[in-house]
């Protein structure tokens, strides 16, 4: 198909504002045809009333239905090709090979939202069946499960064009719960987003579900975001990207006459703890796992190891040794975008002139300002200083670090209680070490969402258990997920129907159990019908 640089509302592309924008190849800093149209304000108001319209035909879809939709969106994405390979590596510079692996994930993601779907038990059902002869009063008939709440609006993420785009986890759950969705490409990689989006419509089509169900919007600038999320039809928006972007939509959000929830994701210095049995047995092997952590992707993902933490021995001087000389050697990589990449060399010419704070390794000589190159720099330094200068646990997107030396166990556990909300920590250790760092667990399950042991946070395993959030400011609502099937809870509320007749109740509530879902009857799970 043609790359356009119109938007797409309802499945007809659609343009009326004469501003364009170009996507960059950030591995040449020449911009890519098309030109894309910013959106206008009638634009936003049209594509929000198309979801609005969908939404009662979408929500009345079966389970089998929706479910059918987002295998069509799978088929879809694949059926596109190298087309979609190949536009999305002009417009980020990722490898080929991690978009390949990318496009993988994102089908497996739409596929495993599907089967959640078809089999039902994510809504919840709940049956609590009444007693007209309880005493001193009839025990009511109470049954409640989960329902879509109308159009969501998804911000895809700069990082993960494909997996975490405007076909991402965050439209696919939205349109699997029953939700439809206007989606703001991100201004990064447009060409790309018109591809899924347009993969994303033909699914529609295919599947007979409302054209208006699925919108996408283009534009580079902050208004057209902020016109989404203050829209009065707006149910929820989904974010991934920075922090100043997420409280910025969260501070729109909250100031509507009637509030609705944001679901932002944004960023983390994901603490690595090193605990001394560990690093006496394998210190240059951690270092080793360190880089790869810390480079992986140009050190682009919200869950880059940003700080690290052990006890000053012989071990973790071995370790910052080993991990400065791998730094040093690390090639360069081209990072997503110009503003990422100047952001970036902000970020470590601010740590670097900070008192009290070396180089361990890396490359810090600054390129010319229009450059997307980046190395991989850490630095060292100890908990003393961390703790007197704040900038230094603030995030560097990118392939940078801070490894900090602290006296003994308090050194660590202070550092520990001293940390804002982060996705993840991760903590390096024997068995023994953990019952004697017993205290460090118990402080980080108050700080992060996930903890890890002996691994690396980078390299998210996308399941039902998974959890990645944590507390403000890594998230707006720590109560919630966005990778993983867990997502879909952030488009739903539960419903409640009191001695509803069983003909007029949601199927999921009524007494036969036609999906064979497991319901909640009378505080048992069962499938059972009632």
């Amino acid at each position: 198909m043609e790359i356009h640089g119109k938007h797409l509302l309802g499945g007809v592309p659609e343009a009326e504002s004469p501003r364009l924008f170009y996507a960059i190849n950030p591995a040449t800093g020449q911009p890519l045809e098309p030109g894309f149209h910013e959106a206008l304000p009638e634009e936003v108001d049209h594509a929000l009333h198309l979801a609005d319209g969908a939404f009662p035909a979408l929500r009345a879809l079966t389970p089998a239905q929706r479910a059918a939709l987002l295998r069509a969106i799978a088929e879809e994405i694949m059926a596109l090709g190298d087309l979609l390979l190949d536009r999305a590596h002009a417009e980020t510079g990722l490898p080929m090979a991690r978009l390949q692996g990318e496009r993988t994930r994102t089908i497996n993601q739409t596929h495993l939202f599907a089967d959640l779907i078809e089999e039902g038990s994510w809504a919840q059902p709940r049956i609590d069946r009444g007693d007209p002869s309880r005493q001193p009063l009839p025990k009511p008939d109470v049954r409640s499960m989960l329902m879509p709440i109308g159009p969501i609006a998804v911000f895809g993420a700069s990082n993960f064009p494909l997996a975490i785009g405007v076909a991402g986890t965050d439209t696919i759950s939205a349109l699997g719960a029953g939700c439809p969705v206007v989606a703001k490409a991100h201004p990064a990689h447009p060409g790309t987003s018109v591809l899924l989006g347009h993969a994303i419509q033909q699914a529609i089509e295919r599947s007979g579900a409302p054209a208006g169900s699925f919108s996408m919007l283009q534009g580079a600038g902050h208004a057209m975001g902020i016109a989404m999320v203050q829209h009065p039809l707006t149910r929820a928006v989904a974010f991934t990207g920075s922090f100043r972007g997420g409280r910025a939509l969260y501070d729109a959000a909250a100031s509507r006459p009637d509030p609705i929830p944001v679901y932002a994701e944004m960023g983390s210095i994901n603490p690595v703890f090193l605990l001394p049995g560990a690093l006496a047995q394998r210190a240059e092997a951690i270092a080793e796992g360190y880089l790869q952590s810390v480079t992986l992707g140009a050190g682009q993902f919200c869950t880059n190891p940003g700080l690290v933490v052990g006890i000053d021995s012989e071990p973790l001087r071995r370790f910052v040794d080993a991990a400065g000389r791998l730094a040093t050697a690390a090639p360069s990589a081209t990072m997503l975008h110009p503003g990422i990449a100047a952001a970036f060399r902000a970020g470590v010419e601010r740590i670097g002139q900070t008192e009290g704070v070396r180089l361990a390794g890396g490359a810090t000589a600054a390129l010319d300002d229009t450059s997307c190159q980046a190395s991989c720099v850490i630095f060292q330094t100890d908990v003393a200083t961390l703790g007197e200068q704040v900038q230094l646990m603030e995030e560097v997107f990118g392939p940078a670090s801070i490894v900090a030396a602290g006296a003994g166990v308090e050194d660590l556990v202070a550092v520990a209680r001293k940390l804002d909300g982060h996705l993840t920590a991760t903590v390096h250790g024997t068995e023994d070490d953990l019952v004697a760092y017993a205290d460090l667990i118990r402080i980080l399950e108050t700080k992060v969402g996930r903890i890890v042991f002996n691994g690396f946070p980078t390299g998210i395993e996308v399941c039902a258990a998974m959890h990645h959030g944590g507390p403000y400011p890594a998230t707006t609502d720590s109560h919630f997920t966005s990778i993983g099937t867990g997502a879909i809870f952030r488009f739903a509320r539960p419903i409640c129907y009191q001695n509803f007749p069983d003909s007029a109740l949601p199927e999921p509530l009524r007494n036969r159990n036609v999906g064979g879902a497991w319901r909640l009857i009378d505080n048992r799970f069962t499938q059972a019908d009632v």
